[in-house]
């Protein structure tokens, strides 16, 4: 089932087309991937699926009715921009921005402090924005998306500002929330965390969608058929590259009939990273 269905969505500004007839579903508990060069119309989507921006044409649903404000209050979105007020405590900041979601006071208090114990920074709760470091700011506006346990979770560049070290702690939130059971559209440029995150992803390029589906089937589908052998002989370890058949038995029948020793043999699939420079330059 989609929680999000989106149906010939189109939006232009001015002269500038930013979307043109997009369609395309989000299956509900999965990670989506959303991608795109920049400028490619990634954002007014996002900005159109929580009712920030309304379309010119088409329409979106959430769980099968037509999206309404109320369904806004069900999701949680970190858009790319990031915005803390400097001046307010950290705790206070985010106890506010917890309670636009529909949380009570305590709901959020309980709830946040519970983040901020699992992400080691309960230290912080009583200074000031202006005294965190970028990285900071990006969990506390990590926390403040996702506190009020939205069941559709929006995240444009998570991992933008972030060392490796604090990529992987939010990495492993987001495959946590996804096994709780909650939905999460990724928007990012890192063809890296694509491969290890999402189920689906949607390519939009130029304002169009160029490619949709499950992140193995476009693998597959871009690849050229080819397999990896690595085998070792008397001379050592090889490694050789060959035609798929449909029945790979006969390539290793044939390999083991000469004496050798198949320590793997696996099916060559491009990088998300190599189909998404293809389909963008090829459109260009």
């Amino acid at each position: 089932m989609a929680i999000i269905e989106c149906r010939d969505v189109s939006k232009s500004f001015g002269e500038k087309l930013a979307l043109d007839r997009i369609s395309l579903d989000v299956p509900e508990g999965r990670i989506f991937g959303l991608l795109g060069p920049n400028g490619a119309g990634k954002t007014t989507l996002i900005r159109i699926i929580n009712r920030i921006t309304i379309p010119d044409s088409g329409e979106v649903l959430f769980n099968g009715r037509p999206i309404t404000q109320r369904d806004v209050e069900r999701i949680g979105y970190m858009p790319e921009e990031r915005g803390l007020y400097r001046k307010m405590k950290v705790g206070e900041q985010a106890i506010y921005l917890a309670r636009l979601k529909g949380m009570s006071a305590s709901e959020a208090r309980n709830g946040l402090k519970e983040w901020f114990l699992r992400f080691g920074i309960q230290d912080w709760w009583d200074k000031k924005v202006e005294e965190l470091s970028k990285g900071m700011a990006q969990k506390i506006q990590f926390i403040t998306t996702v506190v009020h346990k939205p069941s559709l979770m929006i995240l444009d560049e998570p991992f933008s500002g972030f060392d490796p070290v604090n990529a992987e702690i939010i990495r492993r939130e987001i495959l946590r929330l996804k096994e709780e059971g909650a939905t999460i559209i990724l928007s990012t440029h890192n063809m890296e965390s694509v491969e290890e995150l999402c189920d689906n992803i949607a390519l939009i390029n130029k304002s169009r969608l160029v490619v949709s589906g499950g992140v193995e089937q476009i693998r597959r589908e871009y690849g050229n058929n080819n397999v990896e052998l690595v085998y070792t002989d008397a001379d050592g370890c090889h490694t050789e590259v060959l035609p798929r058949e449909t029945d790979g038995t006969s390539t290793l029948q044939n390999f083991l009939s000469k004496g050798v020793t198949v320590n793997s043999y696996r099916e060559l699939m491009p990088r998300m990273n190599d189909i998404f420079i293809k389909l963008v330059t090829e459109k260009q």
